[in-house]
């Protein structure tokens, strides 16, 4: 039997809903009767599928009826179920090795948060593919990122797909520069940003002395989660009314503003917890908090403030640059706050600043219908 008739008689499972797992596979009696070992399962004849319930005891039955080779899991099963993942991970001699991408990435001095961004990339691609014919080609990188974009993932999420399967290519698997990438054009979207009455009505429902001091950080000096959990007691600079940002996006210092009254909420949390090494630290006083914890934080506080709007705590950092813009801040002072290259970054927020829409009149306005 030759490869491709292997592939076509390949397992597909993918994830119907929270509750429902979907099997799809060509008609094979051996494969029906190891199906009907599972508990729960149920034949869809309209969509010539398989469901069966998304439980660990259904995964566990499926897993023990098929060989890893025999099945296909789609990337966003993939991404969601830890226990599949580890299932294909032994299946031996296929099993795909990071250490070379984390090298190649770490020699050129990439991110932790790219490193481990890239490897994840690759390896959901890789999964999608026969495991007997896993050459990354022109065809099955187009056909990989016309499914993910065809199930509604963002395109900034399959442009990074195509920039870590470029690098695998180029620096790991050392392939041939034939392969033709064809990139989404790039989405506009607007900064979600929160009215100052807004931002107010938030800090205000916290209590939590800890809490209240990385929100009110977070907002006053424009970070991102990951660079506020990263603060150490030594970065903010009391005398000159800064904070330093160490390492941020792109691995680069920057200074920032240091708010008096955040400052005032820093120092009532330093002197109940006393913090060491790091200023916000975790369950373990060597580490820092980590960046889920903190989104929970503002999302159990947005929810107690009534904030309708569906933003995360990013929408701090996005609030801080527009509030700042609409109180006659320059520019280029905010791209330096902010830690931007380029001002074109920056330049989003003049988009969602109404200080200047609001001084327009429409045109309705000016008619006079009368009653």
């Amino acid at each position: 039997m030759n490869d491709d008739t292997t592939t076509e008689k390949k397992i597909t499972i993918t994830k119907g809903s929270t509750h429902s797992l979907h099997i799809r596979c060509p008609y094979n009696p051996a494969y029906i009767q190891r199906i009907r070992q599972i508990t729960g399962r149920k034949w869809e004849p309209k969509q010539k599928m398989w469901i069966i319930p998304y439980t660990i005891a259904a995964i566990q039955e499926f897993t023990s009826q098929f060989d890893p080779d025999e099945v296909q899991i789609t990337p966003e099963l993939w991404v969601d179920n830890e226990e599949l993942q580890q299932w294909k991970a032994n299946r031996g001699n296929n099993q795909w090795s990071k250490e070379p991408l984390q090298k190649a990435l770490k020699l050129r001095g990439y991110s932790r948060k790219t490193i481990k961004a890239y490897c994840n990339q690759v390896e959901r691609f890789l999964s999608s593919l026969s495991l007997k014919n896993k050459d990354v080609t022109t065809s099955n990188v187009q056909m990989y990122c016309l499914g993910l974009l065809e199930r509604g993932i963002s395109h900034s999420s399959v442009n990074q797909t195509i920039s870590a399967l470029r690098f695998y290519c180029k620096h790991v698997l050392h392939h041939p520069t034939d392969i033709q990438y064809i990139r989404p054009k790039k989405q506009t979207k607007l900064p979600q940003v929160m009215s100052e009455k807004e931002v107010a009505q938030l800090l205000k429902s916290v209590t939590n002395p800890k809490h209240k001091a990385i929100l009110f950080l977070t907002y006053s000096s424009g970070l991102r989660v990951g660079e506020v959990v990263r603060l150490r007691c030594s970065d903010l600079d009391i005398e000159r009314q800064t904070l330093i940002v160490r390492q941020g996006k792109g691995q680069k210092d920057r200074r920032t503003l240091l708010s008096s009254l955040a400052w005032g909420m820093v120092q009532k949390y330093i002197d109940e917890y006393r913090p060491n090494r790091w200023l916000f630290p975790g369950q373990s006083s060597d580490r820092h908090l980590t960046e889920r914890s903190v989104q929970k934080v503002f999302e159990e506080a947005r929810q107690r403030a009534g904030i309708v709007k569906k933003v995360s705590i990013h929408a701090l950092r996005h609030s801080f640059a527009t509030h700042l813009l609409e109180n006659g801040t320059d520019l280029r002072y905010i791209q330096e706050l902010l830690g931007h290259t380029s001002a074109r970054t920056t330049q989003r927020y003049t988009h969602v600043s109404t200080k200047n829409i609001q001084r327009i009149q429409s045109p309705l306005d000016r008619m006079d219908l009368g009653d």
